[in-house]
């Protein structure tokens, strides 16, 4: 896992790394610049397009003045540097840069105001204005100067974060700072990168390494963690010699309804290729026909009013919700698992039942695993306007519950019974289709059939979800759930065999 720092973490991994290394912080500087250009140069390498490199008086400014030395290096001589001079502060080593540029042939502008702007043109404009550690909106004539280089819709490309965004915490709903095309971010990526508000700052990002003290970082105490391919090859355990089926578990889906079979089937289909060993689907006596020719391997437990779920050791792992209905009946066994203490996998129409008997999440077993989309989390938790109160009552909940709460979106959020949270990197648009939701559920259920903890269940199954979209999103526009399923087991056998 990769700790994810605040902003002030970082500026005491750049103190760590100045001390210990030991590099001076103009040298660090310069290799942070470095970093940035060659991914720049990636994107943009053709020296005769215009650039502009707008520069505040601190670190941030200083790391755009060394960045228009090197792109002049590179043979960029259609390039200028505008100058902030807001207030008459400044940081040592944007005054050793500047005196640096100073010593070269490239152009430069002093901005007084934010009206001096109005003649900037440039193919490209690299934001160099404030850096991370912003904890209010911009005002003044920095606000001024902002929305006259968003009005000039030029491709944007941020130093470290678009100026006028918050790295960590409530973003503002009214967003006034920086519109980049693309944020290209020194070691870590900044937290609030992955709530769905940052698309109004950055429509993508890039993290480059520029060599701070990996150690330091990574005993950092944080709430934030990016979950690594290398972490899911060290939990996937593969299938050894002479184990059986009742070796990787029993799984019972209760899903299903008279008109949403899709959503059980769908379901079981996904558990059945992570790999349970049984999987029995509970549906109603209606879609036995249509659970017996889509999946022969998977067996039926018909579902009436009267239904109660007897043996419950029997199973491994029970997941319920998936087209289920919220009838009286589908209420009376969600509550009587609960009350049998089962540790269950609860989704979709059985977290609004939840929703409706918030008695029932006091009872919920340890490590039971919801897996809410946002307005199913806020049917159980309360309304949030913003994603960092909604990860945070996420967070609060997951601990208080000791539970496992899956809050999807983008990048999933998977808060766990001991208050950290794991953000699942992988996954994307073309997945915005009906059904993925209830293949998360089933491949869960797969994994703790296998006896997988919950914690690891929940991780595995994000990251191969979106695993297998990002593969089959190659080639497609959408990935539909059907699709998406058949990639599983691939998925897996390629994690284990790296």
């Amino acid at each position: 896992m990769r700790t994810l720092l605040t902003s002030a973490q970082m500026r005491s991994a750049d103190q760590f790394t100045i001390a210990n290394k030991p590099i001076a912080s103009i040298d660090l500087m310069e290799k942070a610049a470095r970093a940035f250009v060659q991914a720049f140069l990636r994107d943009e390498f053709d020296p005769n397009k215009s650039v502009a490199i707008i520069c505040g008086k601190g670190n941030n400014g200083g790391d755009g003045l060394a960045i228009a030395h090197l792109l002049i290096a590179n043979g960029y001589e259609n390039l200028k540097v505008y100058i902030i001079n807001f207030n008459e502060k400044q940081s040592d080593d944007f005054a050793i840069n500047l005196q640096r540029i100073e010593e070269t042939r490239c152009k430069k502008t002093i901005i007084n105001q934010a009206s001096d702007l109005k003649h900037l043109k440039a193919d490209l404009i690299i934001d160099a204005i404030l850096g991370s550690g912003l904890n209010k909106p911009l005002s003044g004539e920095f606000e001024a100067l902002v929305q006259a280089i968003n009005k000039l819709n030029k491709k944007v490309y941020a130093v470290d974060v678009p100026t006028g965004f918050f790295a960590e915490g409530k973003l503002p709903k009214d967003y006034n700072g920086i519109k980049a095309y693309k944020t290209i971010c020194f070691q870590r990526p900044k937290i609030n990168f992955f709530f769905p508000e940052s698309a109004l700052a950055t429509e993508k990002y890039e993290v480059v390494d520029i060599d701070l003290d990996e150690a330091f970082i990574q005993k950092q105490d944080a709430d934030f963690y990016l979950v690594e391919e290398s972490d899911i090859e060290k939990i996937l355990q593969p299938r050894k010699l002479f184990s059986h089926k009742g070796t990787y578990g029993h799984a019972l889906v209760i899903a299903g309804n008279t008109n949403t079979m899709g959503a059980a089937l769908l379901s079981s289909m996904a558990c059945l290729h992570t790999g349970a060993g049984l999987t029995t689907a509970s549906i109603p006596q209606s879609g036995l026909a249509a659970l017996n020719t889509t999946l022969p391997e998977v067996m039926a437990l018909p579902r009436d009013e009267y239904t109660r779920i007897e043996n419950l050791k029997k199973y491994q792992a029970i997941a319920i919700g998936p087209g289920l209905g919220t009838e009286a009946e589908n209420e009376k066994l969600l509550e009587s698992l609960i009350l049998a203490n089962q540790m269950l996998i609860i989704d979709a129409d059985a977290l609004n039942i939840l929703g409706e008997r918030p008695d029932l999440i006091d009872k919920l077993a340890a490590n039971t695993i919801i897996t809410p989309h946002v307005k199913e989390f806020d049917r159980l938790f309360g309304e949030h306007d913003n994603w960092w109160d909604r990860v945070q009552t996420a967070k609060e909940q997951a601990l208080k519950q000791k539970i496992v709460i899956t809050l999807k979106n983008q990048y999933t959020f998977i808060c766990l019974p001991k208050g950290k949270v794991l953000i699942n990197p992988t996954g994307n648009p073309a997945m915005a289709q009906g059904g993925m939701g209830d293949i998360l559920t089933g491949i869960i259920a797969g994994f703790v059939a296998q006896k997988y903890s919950a914690t690891d269940a929940a991780i595995l199954a994000c990251y191969i979800h979106g695993k297998a979209g990002d593969y089959l999103a190659q080639e497609q526009f959408v990935v539909t759930a059907s699709h998406l399923t058949a990639r599983i087991s691939k998925e897996i056998k390629a994690l284990i065999s790296t």
